[in-house]
């Protein structure tokens, strides 16, 4: 029974090392034809001790995988770079741009003017001044960043009573020269009030105002209704 046993092992043994003797000498011959293969390869230079050894890794496309991870990172970089030079930009360009004022005249039971001359109106009772452009001393707005921006301003008149001729013209300027204006000039109505809204480009330091023409007159403003405000739309980065 041992003997039999035995002499079982071997064969099973002999079979073996035919088998692997067999397996290897295919493979040889398989490495050998791939080698000498002159034909095209379907993705150019085929490491064959690669493909043949380690197998683990795809050794075809090794090469053009690194080439495209380099590219996709470079591209980020170029994106990145791009970014973040976009948004310095924007931060040059909008740092301190909330600006917006908004004031009234003091209220008066008397009457503004007449004067000899053009003087603009200082509109001393300030409700809001985000970016300190406006002067209530001297009525005066100074643009403290280029860009568009938007003013309104409201001219009332009280006489008092009726038949009293109620004689008024204020106008809004930007470094003198005239924008819009509003005014009134007849005896049929004792009371009026009026507004103007304007769109201005304005480069930094460019001063915008409201004046009272010569010769006319506001009065009776008890409430404090003669306004002027403004407020930048968007900036921009130099006109």
């Amino acid at each position: 029974m041992k003997t039999l046993t035995a002499a079982a092992l071997c064969v099973a043994m002999a079979l073996g090392l035919c088998y692997r003797a067999e397996a290897t000498a295919a493979f040889d011959l398989l490495r050998q034809s791939a080698v000498s293969y002159t034909g095209s390869l379907p993705c150019g230079g085929w490491d064959c001790e690669c493909a043949f050894r380690r197998q683990q890794s795809c050794c075809c496309v090794a090469q053009p995988l690194f080439e495209l991870e380099e590219a996709t990172f470079i591209r980020m970089v170029g994106l990145w770079e791009g970014l973040s030079h976009l948004n310095s930009q924007i931060e040059e360009l909008t740092a301190g741009c909330k600006i917006a004022f908004t004031a009234a005249m003091l209220p008066m039971s008397g009457c503004l003017g007449p004067f000899t001359s053009n003087v603009s109106i200082s509109y001393q009772s300030v409700s809001l001044n985000q970016g300190n452009g406006y002067n209530p001393a001297l009525g005066i707005f100074t643009a403290p960043h280029a860009g568009l921006y938007s003013f309104s301003f409201t001219a009332y008149s009280s006489v008092g009573r009726a038949g009293q001729r109620l004689y008024q013209k204020a106008q809004l300027m930007k470094n003198g020269q005239l924008m819009a204006s509003s005014w009134e000039d007849n005896r049929e109505d004792s009371e009026d009030s009026s507004s103007q809204t304007v769109l201005l480009q304005l480069r930094q330091g460019c001063q915008v105002y409201v004046e009272l023409l010569s010769g006319r007159q506001l009065c009776g403003d008890t409430q404090g209704q003669n306004t002027f405000s403004g407020y930048l739309v968007y900036p921009v980065s130099e006109l």
